[in-house]
This record gives C-alpha cells, sequence and structure tokens, in this order.
C-alpha cells in the first residue's frame, strides 16, 4: 500500500512539473508582407534647415522618449528623457536645426492617452492645449504657439487583429479619417503623424498549462497573435503614408506621415522590428534603431516644413 501511495504521489508530482514547463514561445517568421507604396512625393523640397526658429511639440510616451533624448545613463522622468541608453539624440538634432522643441508625454492633460483611438478626443477636445503646450502641464501665457505638432502611438498599437472587438486595421483608419477635418481647421500648424514602432519579432515562454488552457478554450498563443498582426501592422502603416491612402483626399499640405514603423521593419525586410531590445523580446527600439530614425526626421521635417509653407511664419 505505502509502495503504491509513493507511485501515485511522483506521478502526481510529475504532471505538476509538468504544467510548469515553458512552451510556445520564439521568434515568428521574419518574411515581410511589404508592398510597393507610392507616398507623396516632397523631393521638390529643400531639406536644408529653415530661416525662423520653429516651436515643435512631441506627444509621445515611452519610445518617444527614447529617441529624443541623448544616449547615456538614463536621466529624466515621465518618459521625457535628457539621456537614456537607448537614447536617437533627436531633440539634439533639432535644436541644431532651430527648432525649440516641446515635450508632452505620461502625467500631463496633453500627453497622457496616447493610443490611436484617443488622437480624436485630444485633437477635438483640447486642440487649443496643444497648441499652447509648452512642457507637460505648463502653457504658454503669450500669445506664442506651436508651429509643429507631432504625436506617435506606442508599439501596442500594431498589434492588430483582422476582427472582434479588439484593434483592427478599418476601426484604425476610421479614427484616423476622423482627425482630418480637427486639422483642416489649422493650415498654419504642421502635424505629424508618427507611426507606431514595430513589435519585436519573439515571445516569451509560457507554462504548460497556460498552453493548454489556451488550446481549450480555443485562444490563439501569444505568438500566433503576433504572428498574425504583422501583416495587418504593414497593412494599415502602408495606408497611413500613401498617396492614396489617409491623405488621399485631404486638400492641405499641413499633413505629413513620418515612417517610424517602416524604418525599423529596415524598410520592409520584416514585418517586425529589425532594431529590438533585450534579445528580441522587447519592443522598444534599440539605440541603433533609434540613431537611425533620428537621422532620417530631420531632413524629412524640414522638406514638410517647407511643403506646409511654414517657412517665414513669426
Amino acid at each position: 500500500m505505502m509502495k503504491r501511495l509513493t507511485f501515485i504521489a511522483i506521478l502526481l508530482a510529475a504532471a505538476a512539473a509538468a504544467l510548469l514547463i515553458p512552451v510556445g514561445g520564439g521568434m515568428v517568421e521574419e518574411n515581410s508582407s511589404r508592398k510597393s507604396v507610392s507616398t507623396p512625393d516632397m523631393s521638390p523640397f529643400s531639406e536644408a534647415r529653415p530661416g525662423p526658429p520653429l516651436r515643435l511639440l512631441f506627444i509621445h510616451h515611452s519610445c518617444g522618449g527614447h529617441l529624443l533624448a541623448d544616449a547615456g545613463p538614463t536621466k529624466g522622468i515621465q518618459c521625457i528623457f535628457e539621456s537614456h541608453p537607448e537614447g536617437g539624440g533627436l531633440r539634439r538634432r533639432l535644436e541644431a536645426e532651430g527648432y525649440e522643441v516641446h515635450e508632452a508625454s505620461y502625467g500631463s492633460e496633453v500627453g497622457d492617452r496616447t493610443d490611436i483611438l484617443d488622437w480624436l478626443p485630444k485633437f477635438r477636445d483640447k486642440m487649443e492645449k496643444v497648441l499652447n503646450c509648452d512642457h507637460q502641464d505648463t502653457y504658454y501665457t503669450d500669445g506664442r504657439r506651436n508651429h509643429v505638432v507631432a504625436f506617435k502611438s506606442c508599439y501596442p498599437n500594431n498589434l492588430f487583429t483582422a476582427d472582434g472587438p479588439d484593434l483592427t486595421p478599418a476601426r484604425a483608419r476610421a479614427a484616423y479619417a476622423a482627425l482630418l477635418p480637427e486639422f483642416a481647421r489649422h493650415p498654419e500648424v504642421l502635424f505629424i503623424c508618427v507611426t507606431a514602432p514595430p513589435l519585436a519579432p519573439r515571445t516569451e515562454t509560457e507554462p504548460l498549462w497556460k498552453r493548454l488552457a489556451r488550446l481549450i478554450l480555443g485562444k490563439d498563443t501569444p505568438g500566433e497573435k503576433l504572428a498574425r498582426s504583422g501583416p495587418l501592422a504593414r497593412e494599415f502603416n502602408n495606408w497611413l503614408k500613401a498617396r492614396d491612402g489617409w491623405l488621399a483626399s485631404y486638400e492641405h499640405r499641413n499633413v505629413v506621415v513620418f515612417d517610424y514603423y517602416d524604418i525599423l521593419t529596415d524598410s520592409g525586410a520584416s514585418d517586425f522590428s529589425r532594431y529590438p531590445t533585450e534579445d528580441g523580446f522587447n519592443s522598444h527600439p534599440s539605440r541603433e534603431g533609434n540613431d537611425k530614425a533620428a537621422g532620417a526626421f530631420v531632413p524629412f521635417l524640414n522638406r514638410a516644413v517647407k511643403r506646409a509653407a511654414l517657412v517665414g511664419v513669426e
């Protein structure tokens, strides 16, 4: 009897241990679903720095803070960093071109809530605060306004699903289409949509019991969700920047798209980040990726400013 009980105990212990075995992680296929996209031609406009200083507000969270920061030890709060190990140095580059850089991020009325579905209520209901924002919850009091407003959602906004109650490309397209009437009311301001950075290509392993629970409930694993989201993210971000996409019928020149997503996928080499951190598990871009994006942003901005006829504004 004692031997039988011991045998049963060993079986139960083995089963319990098996339920804790990590499974289901790994790297998704890095094949790209990228299709050729015709974008607005800004080559007629010079990439040289504009004449007068222009005030630029960047509404962002962590990835935007890293992009703006100098490379170095972490120094800053609320995702507004003076330096960060993954810093791309964009703030310093912009200041060298004569821009005044202002930021709004976590913990402020303008900077909180930056998901795709948050932009319409922000720009519809708080546009005056956006245009008058100096830093977080500090506003200009002398009549000044921001000439350029850059806004960026973070990487979870590239975790698309084809249908259902979660974020779909169709819902995202509708949300961005609804922004254009708000931007059209301010043709004197350049609005820059910075696409959300891509997701990292690797997913963490999970205990076997979780995997079994997903199978029983018919739910996708994190890896399956990630793999399905990649082509949908490419589809949506291509639509944002395409000449026949988001801005196809927009009559003004005060809205442009900076494709941070495409830069960090090495221009379509993958649907996922080619510059992740933490061995490919973390979607926050690396220093190399942010440096590459910062280098592309400055000439893009200078051309967009001239295209929008902001040069000479006081």
